[in-house]
């Protein structure tokens, strides 16, 4: 939306999201952006260049009318140089372009969602308690991708997959209308959990879904939702089936706007006081660096 829902405008629209079918109308949209036909792919796609502006210049494929979907066009590839990473070596970086929600401290188990609102890491994990509480006082960020960004998530750090889990849910926008008004959104939403090993300790990132969204993936299990089987998924990092990627590497993407969200173990990452509610950020900015030693604390 390219104008803040108010009043009795955003709780209709928060109020339309509980009694749609969200999941067939996702399910409907996956199949749309998956037409070859190319009338309709290019008319799609014509009408998203012009609602959302988007420059093809920095596509590694500019011509609009190439992809052979939509999806294809919604999930393109960026040209090399376009995205470079902060120099630092040992910078956190983002993992997309999007624009921060929330960020800050994990104080008792809990992640501020926003104003007034928050909720709990162990459900947005899916309920392990153990999983949880390896975060419980370190800090997090929630970036939220517009339909206007790019859709593809790369790695914030270097690291070793030691989990991947779907948890299935509702599918809500995510939208900052939405997360002002839906108690716990992040963690009732359908979402993909996956937590790393990296030099500065455990990072969860969340591939939270939202309404529409058609599909999450992930570079080593491929398409993750929709669930063909409608039940949960694992896959665990260890043996011959381990994952390592180094920072800026694509671990994911998405189909149309949803959110990611970065958690990591207490007193191992400083975030920059930058990173404000609002502050648009570019994939492979810096987000933070690791804290200082005499910062860090043993979990």
């Amino acid at each position: 939306m390219t104008e803040p829902l108010r009043g009795v405008g955003a709780r209709l629209f928060v109020a339309l999201q509980h009694i749609i079918p969200q999941h067939p109308l996702s399910a409907l949209m996956y199949r749309l952006a998956r037409v070859r036909w190319r009338p309709l792919k290019d008319l799609l796609i014509a009408i998203v260049l012009r609602l959302y502006r988007i420059d093809m210049a920095e596509a590694a494929e500019s011509n609009a009318r190439a992809y052979v979907h939509f999806n294809a066009f919604f999930t393109r590839a960026l040209r090399p140089d376009v995205r470079p990473l902060d120099p630092d070596p040992l910078a956190v970086v983002s993992p997309v372009d999007g624009t921060i929600s929330q960020s800050g401290r994990i104080t008792a188990g809990r992640v501020i969602q926003a104003k007034g609102r928050d909720y709990s890491v162990e459900e947005l994990l899916g309920g392990d308690s153990e999983r949880a509480r390896v975060f419980d006082g370190g800090t997090f960020v929630t970036i939220y991708l517009a339909p206007s960004d790019y859709h593809r998530i790369h790695m914030p750090l270097g690291g070793d997959l030691a989990w991947m889990h779907h948890i299935p849910g509702r599918l809500f926008s995510v939208n900052n209308v939405t997360a002002d008004l839906v108690p716990r959104l992040f963690a009732r939403n359908e979402r993909v959990a996956c937590r790393f090993e990296t030099d500065v300790g455990a990072m969860a990132m969340v591939l939270v879904g939202a309404i529409f969204v058609g599909g999450i993936e992930t570079v080593w299990a491929g398409e993750v939702t929709p669930a063909r089987d409608g039940g949960r998924g694992s896959h665990a990092g260890t043996g011959v089936d381990s994952v390592r990627l180094e920072r800026g590497a694509e671990m994911g993407r998405f189909n149309l706007g949803s959110t990611v969200i970065l958690l990591f173990e207490p007193g191992r990452v400083r975030l920059d006081e930058t990173l404000v509610p609002g502050r648009k950020v570019r994939l492979g900015q810096r987000l933070g660096r690791p804290a200082a030693a005499s910062e860090q604390v043993e979990t």
